[in-house]
């Protein structure tokens, strides 16, 4: 189950080497667009096994002497409140998350450039935060015409009306809480107002998905696909890169639509455009380091399904329509695959029958399958924890790891003083009560030196977790997935 596809130490190298060759190519600087997350990637950890979810920050760290982070965020998706669902915190929050974790890195923070900003009272009070926290705030803003309005936009009336951001080093990494925040805009901006100055510069994205050197159906791109279901995204061979090449080359819908537009303002710009396609816009050597097809593959099918699963939950929530899991849905039967090859979701499926209350399957790494469900003294979620942690364990099933001694005033705690209507204890809480019986019990001992066997373990949930269930997991390393219902009620949470 932890078998390896990926290359991460030939990842980061080629990588590197790439983005230097970029900058040495344009001279002075290079403004580098971030696509997709600059840390915690954990999609790509889970379709490429072997890749480190920071590894673009190890890259960025072999670099950090010559560069500097430029954080971008679009002023609609703070009027819309735009919340990363991977996090639950707003786009906003995400910002200043964003600069503390690169800050703490040793990584250089120039400044935050607002788009799209319109004087708006909520966007103004975030600034006046970013202000007070000695963070400098650009503004840049919107253009009549943009993107088809070439001569416009490269003009006095268009970037020239955006404020000029200074930075001071070589590699500027312009990145952003999610999509759609305005990152392309920003660098063909500033290399509008860098040429005005006689500086050098010019502009590349770093990328990871779709993988250009992947067939259109491998799994791997097929997962970015669902991954970026709400967004519209569709996987599609570059035409000009066929044209200029004769090489077929995976890309992306919004990159291949916008190349014409993005090739004449490089050429306004520069006087030339230094690119014959989108996919040559990129920087993207992750398609050279897959070590393991045949597990990348079984990876990504795997993550196609959690993702199918994922939009099930927040069309139930309410925060997506029923167009994205249809989309899904034909991806999965594109690929040959269905729900049921996820090995936890009938093993919970029929524990939550058998029991009529939720119920939680877990598959371990070694491919073995454990249940939990919903008792007097635990949820679902704790139970099933426990059961894995005593088969890791090789400790016998009667064992009580932790007393009803204990458990029962933590419960009395929640609802007598802490206002919970819900007395089960909850993954969080089981673990914290398995810790404490761990100094002087030797079984519970060695039921917490099992929690590290836990990461990439499969789990599937009946209901819908409690956020502080899912967290838990997540920090766990553990793969998460639900069907789409809400707990029957609240004491059954």
């Amino acid at each position: 189950m932890n078998a390896v596809g990926f290359d991460n130490k030939k990842y980061l190298s080629m990588q590197s080497e790439k983005i230097q060759e970029r900058i040495d190519a344009f001279g002075d600087k290079l403004y580098l667009e971030f696509g997709g997350k600059l840390f915690d990637d954990y999609h790509a950890s889970r379709v490429l096994p072997g890749f480190e979810p920071d590894s673009k920050i190890k890259m960025l760290l072999k670099l950090k002497k010559m560069a500097e982070i430029l954080v971008v965020i679009s002023a609609n998706d703070i009027i819309k409140n735009k919340y990363r669902s991977d996090l639950g915190i707003t786009y906003d929050a995400d910002v200043i998350r964003l600069i503390e974790i690169f800050k703490r890195q040793g990584l250089y923070v120039g400044s935050v450039v607002m788009t799209m900003y319109n004087s708006q009272p909520a966007v103004d009070a975030f600034i006046k935060r970013l202000n007070n926290l000695d963070i400098k705030v650009y503004k840049h803003y919107a253009i009549e015409g943009y993107p088809s309005d070439v001569q416009k936009i490269v003009s006095e009336e268009g970037y020239g009306k955006n404020e000029y951001v200074p930075t001071q080093r070589k590699l500027v990494i312009v990145t952003a809480p999610g999509p759609g925040s305005g990152k392309m805009a920003t660098c063909l901006s500033q290399l509008y107002h860098e040429n005005l100055r006689g500086v050098k510069a010019g502009y590349a994205k770093f990328e990871t998905f779709p993988v250009w050197n992947l067939p259109l159906s491998h799994p791997v791109n097929v997962a970015y696909e669902a991954a970026t279901a709400d967004l519209n995204d569709v996987n599609m061979i570059d035409p000009y890169h066929l044209e200029a090449y004769g090489t077929l080359a995976v890309n992306y819908n919004r990159d291949v639509e916008i190349f014409p537009v993005v090739s004449a303002m490089l050429e306004k710009i520069l006087g030339y455009s230094p690119y014959k396609s989108p996919t040559d816009m990129g920087v993207n050597m992750a398609g050279f380091c897959i070590i393991d097809d045949e597990v990348c593959k079984k990876a990504s099918q795997g993550e196609i399904i959690r993702r199918y699963y994922s939009a099930l939950c927040d069309a139930r929530k309410g925060r997506i329509g029923k167009e994205v899991v249809s989309k899904i849905e034909l991806l999965m039967s594109k690929s040959g695959i269905s729900p049921e090859d996820r090995k936890p979701i009938i093993p919970a499926l029929e524990k939550a029958e058998k029991t009529g209350n939720p119920a939680v399957a877990i598959e371990l790494n070694d491919g073995r399958i454990v249940t939990g469900k919903t008792g007097a003294l635990l949820g679902a979620s704790a139970s099933a924890l426990l059961n894995a942690l005593k088969l890791l364990g090789g400790i016998e099933d009667e064992i009580e790891l932790i007393s009803p001694t204990i458990i029962e005033p933590i419960q009395k705690l929640k609802v007598n003083h802490m206002g919970s209507i819900n007395p089960r204890l909850h993954t969080d809480e089981i673990l914290m009560a398995l810790s404490i019986c761990a100094v002087t019990d030797p079984m519970a001992k060695l039921a917490v030196n099992q929690l590290d066997k836990l990461k990439n373990c499969e789990i599937h949930s009946t209901v819908i977790l409690s956020h502080v269930d899912e967290k838990t997991f997540k920090t766990l390393g553990m793969h998460v997935t639900c069907e789409p219902q809400r707990c029957p009620c609240p004491e059954q949470a």
